[in-house]
C-alpha cells in the first residue's frame, strides 16, 4: 500500500553525539549503535570533551552543530528528533520563567529540516511502549539533577499537573502557535515593502510602537541569517536604529553590523 511504499523509500542516518559531560556517556553511544547494527542504518557520532557543570544551552548549540553537519554530509532532507509532549510543556515553563517573547511558549516544534513526529505523544506512553516491546533504553543521570532548571521542571511542576491542566496548557500553546504563524507572516509581509532585503526605511521603523518594533527587527535579522540575538542586544538596537545620529555602525553579532543613515538602517556584513 501507499504508507508502506512512503517507509520503504526512506533512508535513515543514525547520528549520535557524545557531549562529554559524563563519565559513562560512552555506553549510550554504544547503545545506539548496537540498534543500529540491528536495524541494518548507517550509523555515525562524534564525541566532544564538553565537561561536567556545561549549560544545557552550550550543549545544544554543540549537539546542532554535530546533527546539521551530519545532515549536509548525508545530503539528509531534515534531522528527526525524538522530543517528545513532555519536552513541550517543559520548554514553555522554561521560557515563561526566563521571560519569554511571543514565540517562547510555541518554540519547540518542527519546522523545515527539523521533524519532531512525536511531539503529540506523551513520555509515559514513550515508556509503556519500550516496555511493551522489550525496548532497552539508557537514563541519562544527569536529569536527576536539580542544578539544572529543566530538571526541576521535570521533577517538581509537571507531574503535578492534572489531565486537565496538562490538556488546556498545550491548548493555549496550540493558540499561540498558530497566532505566531500569522503575526510571522504579517511581518514577513511587511518586510517585503521595504527598499531591499539588508535595507529597512528608517523613517518606517521610527514610527513603530517600540514592542512592534522589536518583533519587526528580530524577524529581519532572522530572515537574513542572523539568530541567537538576545533580548539585551535586541533592545540595543532598536534603540539605536531610532535615536543615533546619521553615519553611526552598532555591532549586531561577530558578523554583522548595522550602519545608521538619514533614512534608512542597513544591515552589513563584516570584511574578513
Amino acid at each position: 500500500n501507499k504508507s508502506q511504499e512512503t517507509r520503504d523509500s526512506v533512508r535513515l542516518v543514525v547520528a549520535h553525539f557524545d557531549h562529554g559531560i559524563r563519565d559513562d556517556s560512552k555506553q549510550d553511544r554504544l547503545l545506539v549503535q548496537k540498534a543500529a547494527k540491528r536495524y541494518g542504518l548507517p550509523f555515525t557520532y562524534d564525541e566532544a570533551h564538553l565537561g561536567p557543570g556545561t549549560s544545557e544551552a552550550d550543549a545544544r548549540t554543540a549537539r546542532y552543530k554535530f546533527l546539521h553537519g551530519v545532515r549536509q554530509a548525508a545530503k539528509a532532507e531534515a534531522i528527526i528528533t525524538a522530543h517528545h509532549q513532555d519536552d513541550v510543556l517543559e520548554t514553555a515553563i522554561i521560557n515563561l520563567l526566563r521571560g519569554t517573547n511571543r514565540r517562547g511558549l510555541s518554540a519547540l516544534k518542527s519546522r523545515p529540516g527539523l521533524h519532531r513526529p512525536l511531539l503529540h505523544v506523551p513520555k509515559h506512553e514513550l515508556i509503556a511502549y519500550a516496555k511493551a516491546n522489550d525496548i532497552t533504553w539508557r537514563e541519562d543521570t544527569t536529569n536527576q539533577d536539580a542544578a539544572y532548571l529543566r530538571n526541576r521542571i521535570r521533577q517538581r511542576i509537571v507531574p503535578n499537573f492534572s489531565q486537565l491542566d496538562r490538556i488546556k496548557f498545550l491548548a493555549h500553546i496550540g493558540i499561540l502557535t498558530s497566532l505566531n504563524a500569522q503575526i510571522d507572516e504579517l511581518l514577513i509581509n511587511q518586510l517585503h515593502q521595504q527598499p531591499s532585503t539588508y535595507v529597512l526605511d528608517r523613517h518606517w521603523f521610527i514610527m513603530l510602537p517600540h514592542s512592534v518594533a522589536r518583533e519587526v527587527l528580530a524577524t529581519w535579522l532572522r530572515l537574513r541569517g542572523v539568530k541567537n540575538i538576545d533580548k539585551k542586544r535586541l533592545e540595543l538596537l532598536v534603540n539605536a536604529a531610532k535615536t543615533l545620529q546619521d553615519g553611526k555602525r552598532v555591532d549586531v553579532d561577530i558578523g554583522h553590523y548595522l550602519l545608521i543613515e538619514t533614512d534608512k538602517l542597513a544591515l552589513t556584513q563584516r570584511e574578513r
